[in-house]
C-alpha cells in the first residue's frame, strides 16, 4: 500500500495560505452578499456584519470580527492546554482574516440562491479541507468546543461544535428569513462533503490495521506523537504459517494522515490497512455518560 509522502513544514503553511484563500473567496463571492449564514465564526461575522450596517458604513467586515473572537480563544486555549496548543491553527485563523481583505475585491459570482449553495460549499469545503489535511483548523467553534469540553467533559467536542453551529444558524434565521436558513443547511452540507472528499472520504473516525516487523517502534511513535492508545491484536498469517501482531489504532479524521507518515518514515514496506468508522465510545471520542 502506498503511504502519504511526507511533507516539509513550509510546505503545510502554503497548503493553508491556499485554503484559507478558497474559504474566503467562497465567503465573499457567495455566502456574505447572499446572507448564508453557514455557523462558524464566519457565519457569526455575517450576522454581525448585518446588525451594524446602520452603525459602520457596510457593517463590521468578516475580517474584523474573525480576528476579536478567535484571537482570545486562542489566549484562552493557551492558558488551558499550554503553550504549545495550536500554532498552525493560529497561523491559520490570521491569514484567513487576511486573505478575507484582498478577496474582498472579487466580484459577486451570483444573485441565485442555490447556485450560491452548490459553488460555496464546494469552495468553503475545498478550502477547509486542505486547512484540515495541514493538520490545522480556522478556530472558530471547534476550537471553543475544545475549551468547553474541557470542563463537560461528559460531552463530546462534536456534541458542542453542532450545539453552537445550530445556535448561530438559527440566529440566521432570525436576522434573514426561514427560506435563507434554509438554503444555508444546505450549504453547510455541501461543504462537509466536500471537506470529506478532500480528505479522501474520512468520516467522524478512522480505524488503522498495521502489520510491520518494526510494530513497537510504530506503536511508541503514534502514542508519543498522536496520543492515541494502540492495541496489538493476535493474528496468523495463512500462507506464511507465521503468527504477527497486528496494530489497532482509532484516530480522528485530522490524525490519519500524519499516522500513515509516522509508520512509512519507520517502515515503508508496513502493510497498513484504513477503515472508516461511523461511531467511536471512549477515552478521547465520545465519553460515556
Amino acid at each position: 500500500m502506498e503511504l502519504t509522502s511526507k511533507r516539509k513544514p513550509f510546505m503545510d503553511y502554503i497548503i493553508i495560505m491556499i485554503g484559507t484563500t478558497l474559504l474566503a473567496a467562497g465567503l465573499n463571492m457567495f455566502f456574505v452578499p447572499l446572507n448564508l449564514v453557514t455557523g462558524g465564526v464566519t457565519g457569526l461575522a455575517i450576522i454581525i456584519k448585518e446588525l451594524t450596517t446602520g452603525i459602520v458604513p457596510g457593517g463590521v467586515e468578516l475580517w474584523i470580527t474573525n480576528l476579536i473572537i478567535n484571537i482570545p480563544l486562542f489566549l484562552l486555549a493557551v492558558a488551558i492546554k499550554g503553550k504549545g496548543f495550536g500554532g498552525r491553527s493560529l497561523f491559520a485563523t490570521v491569514f484567513l482574516s487576511i486573505a478575507l481583505i484582498y478577496t474582498g475585491k472579487l466580484p459577486v459570482a451570483t444573485n441565485d440562491m442555490l447556485l450560491g449553495c452548490v459553488f460555496g460549499g464546494v469552495l468553503a469545503g475545498a478550502g477547509l479541507g486542505l486547512v484540515f489535511s495541514a493538520y490545522s483548523t480556522t478556530g472558530g467553534t471547534d476550537l471553543a468546543a475544545s475549551i468547553i469540553q474541557n470542563y463537560m467533559k461528559h460531552i463530546s467536542v462534536a456534541q458542542i461544535m453542532f450545539f453552537l453551529d445550530a445556535v448561530i444558524i438559527t440566529a440566521g434565521y432570525f436576522i434573514f428569513g426561514i427560506e435563507k436558513a434554509m438554503y444555508a443547511i444546505v450549504a453547510v452540507f455541501i461543504t462537509a462533503k466536500v471537506v470529506d472528499a478532500m480528505l479522501e472520504g474520512i468520516h467522524f473516525s478512522k480505524a488503522a490495521f498495521i502489520i510491520s516487523g518494526h510494530n513497537e517502534e510504530i506503536a511508541k511513535e503514534i502514542m508519543a506523537k498522536l496520543e492515541r492508545g494502540v492495541t496489538g491484536l493476535n493474528g496468523n498469517g495463512k500462507f506464511s504459517k507465521e503468527s504477527k501482531e497486528v496494530l489497532l489504532c482509532v484516530v480522528s479524521k485530522k490524525e490519519i494522515v500524519r499516522l500513515k507518515e509516522i509508520t512509512r518514515d519507520i517502515d515503508k514496506k508496513a502493510f497498513v490497512i484504513v477503515a472508516d468508522v461511523r461511531e467511536v465510545v471512549g477515552e478521547g471520542f465520545i465519553e460515556y455518560n
